[in-house]
């Protein structure tokens, strides 16, 4: 299956507080994290709703 390599990138200050769960929900914890993920629908879904706050790119 593929991965999705996730970092996070831009600061959830004074963004809501949905978007905030979103980041926490990947697993990210602070500024220019790394998580590795697989490439499922639901993974997905969650870095398009934030994609201006991440940089994400698929590994094999």
């Amino acid at each position: 299956m593929a991965k999705l390599r996730i970092t996070w990138k831009r600061s959830t200050v004074g963004r809501p507080p949905r978007q905030e769960r979103v980041i926490a929900s990947l697993g990210l914890h602070k500024l220019n994290d790394t998580v590795i993920h697989n490439d499922t629908p639901q993974i997905r879904g969650m870095v398009n709703k934030i994609s201006h706050l991440l940089e994400w790119s698929e590994e094999e």
